[in-house]
């Protein structure tokens, strides 16, 4: 199939991106920091202050990001300035990991600043990312691109994970003194892959429109009128605002299972290693499974697909908790790898086809608004339903709440009305 606008080197040269900054999600947000926090720096802390302060960073980070990102697009769709800002926001991230290594042993203050700093480079970066992806594909390859993307990130991402993994577990292989030096040494490296493999979407990615001067105090002010402007432009969109809802149920669900799989295999008795294993498998088994959803959209269409996906999720769920063995929990982590990718990139490029044209980076900021606070209505139900019935499996099944409902308003979204985002 013959692409006209933009060439291949472009969509490879987006896609790269997603490999370049998965390392830091990976490695960083969902590997080495939360462990290293507690166990160096925040040492002298006691467990549960240690804790505290984890959350109140992470808490942090995605409210500022979350609060930043409708904004910030609608400034850069003001001046043709998505692929700027992107750069501007990945160099901050790039630079606040870089800096935890210099970070000494008791210096958990220090650590957790340039921690949200990082995180809010990373996240920042991702606006702009995925509203650069209607300029690399045409409408008909939206589906294939994203998916693309998600892969490129998985494999990328898990591969940065690996070797750090096993830096970490056997410094002495790499010539370090001990597995202290070899995480630290690991927040080195993700900068390093981070810059490094940015350098594909600077040099081939060319942004739509005349790049504008922009005058930042004005568009910050102009930022914030339009941002109130595409809410109630949103709120007009039914079949927008419609999808806006059950993303927002359903990829709560998906990220409450990522980021609460590890606290309940451990619940379960699962040792770390196996846990270890289990998310770089996920990493692995979600690269190609997103570039075959990709594929099945474009026979099944992307929002059946995603049906598909949480359909998988619910019985991930359902079999999360009688899970029994380590082996159980890799056949789940497999599964979770399976649909992950899928779910995730047909989402976004299914709302790439409903939001309207030359407002990629305007709505693409709700979107991701809604993604960084995705997680956080899902582990107080799994907290809530622990505390209350004293079982850590029941507290799993809650989340199949999250999927029907976002399954049930996804079915509401009417793809055929698109032509009512344009009017």
């Amino acid at each position: 199939m013959h692409v006209r606008y933009p060439d291949r080197k472009s969509v490879y040269g987006w896609a790269m991106y997603d490999w370049a900054n998965s390392a830091y999600s990976t490695t960083v947000m969902a590997g080495f920091f939360p462990i290293f926090f507690k166990q160096f720096w925040a040492s002298d802390l006691s467990i549960n202050e240690s804790t505290f302060w984890l959350g109140v960073a992470n808490a942090v980070g995605g409210l500022l990001v979350a609060v930043m990102a409708p904004v910030l697009g609608a400034i850069a769709d003001q001046g043709s300035l998505k692929k700027r800002m992107l750069l501007a926001f990945t160099i901050l991230g790039i630079l606040m990991t870089a800096a935890l290594f210099l970070v000494v042993q008791g210096a958990w203050l220090m650590a957790m600043m340039l921690y949200i700093f990082g995180a809010i480079g990373f996240a920042g970066s991702n606006v702009f990312y995925d509203a650069l992806m209607v300029d690399v594909a045409e409408e008909k390859n939206l589906d294939r691109v994203s998916s693309l993307g998600y892969a490129l990130g998985y494999i990328g991402g898990g591969l940065m994970f690996a070797v750090c993994v096993v830096m970490t577990i056997n410094p002495e292989w790499f010539g370090l003194m001990d597995r202290s030096e070899a995480v630290r040494l690991s927040f080195l490296l993700v900068a390093l892959w981070w810059g490094v493999f940015t350098l594909p979407l600077i040099l081939t990615v060319h942004e739509r429109g005349e790049v504008k001067h922009v005058r930042w105090g004005r568009s910050v002010a102009a930022g914030w009128r339009q941002f109130i402007e595409t809410f109630r432009h949103i709120r007009r969109l039914r079949t927008v605002f419609l999808f806006l809802a059950a993303y927002f149920l359903y990829i709560d669900g998906v990220g409450t299972i990522v980021r609460m799989a590890v606290d309940y295999g451990l619940s379960l008795g699962f040792e770390s290693d196996v846990l270890i294993r289990a998310l770089l498998l996920t990493q692995f088994v979600a690269f190609p499974a997103a570039l075959v959803w990709g594929r099945i959209a474009e026979v099944w269409s992307a929002k059946n697909s995603i049906m598909v996906c949480i359909a998988v999720y619910i019985c991930i769920c359902i079999w999360g908790a009688g899970m029994e063995s380590s082996g159980d929990f890799y056949l789940l982590a497999a599964a979770i790898g399976l649909v992950m990718g899928g779910i995730q990139a047909l989402s976004r490029s299914l709302y790439a086809r409903l939001i309207p044209v030359g407002q990629s980076a305007e709505f693409f900021g709700f979107y991701n608004m809604l993604g960084k606070f995705a997680a956080v209505l899902g582990p107080l139900m799994m907290g809530a339903t622990s505390m209350l019935s004293g079982s850590a499996r029941l507290s799993i099944l809650v989340i199949i709440l999250l999927f029907a409902a976002g399954a049930l308003l996804l079915y509401r979204v009417n793809v055929e009305s698109v032509e009512e985002v344009s009017s």
